[in-house]
């Protein structure tokens, strides 16, 4: 899962055909916790998201069919969920070795 913090609009005033009326934000991808990952990047907005919002993104092909309306867009980075909580549970909580019989994991 990808998150990000959305830190602004983005402005265009010329726009590839198909993506006019689409909403773009700069967002700074943050990891589990909530620490910057890299630079600020351009995301499409799917879901009205606004400045401070934490955001559940998708990237390459999923980003552009995350878009309702067009398809076969050159969008990379989409914003398809608004975080309302998140909880983070320590590595160890977590017990992954399948056992026999019914799996919840797989």
């Amino acid at each position: 899962m990808l998150l990000g913090i959305v830190k602004g609009n983005a402005v265009c005033t010329i726009k590839y055909p198909g993506t006019q009326g689409l909403k773009l934000l700069v967002v700074q991808p943050v990891n589990k916790h909530l620490q910057p990952l890299g630079g600020l990047q351009v995301a499409a907005d799917t879901v009205h998201a606004g400045e401070g919002d934490l955001c559940v993104m998708v990237r390459a092909r999923e980003a552009a069919l995350a878009l309702p309306d067009e398809k076969f867009v050159p969008v990379d980075l989409a914003l398809v969920g608004i975080v309302d909580e998140l909880e983070v549970k320590s590595d160890a909580s977590f017990n992954l070795t399948l056992q026999r019989g019914w799996n919840p994991y797989s």
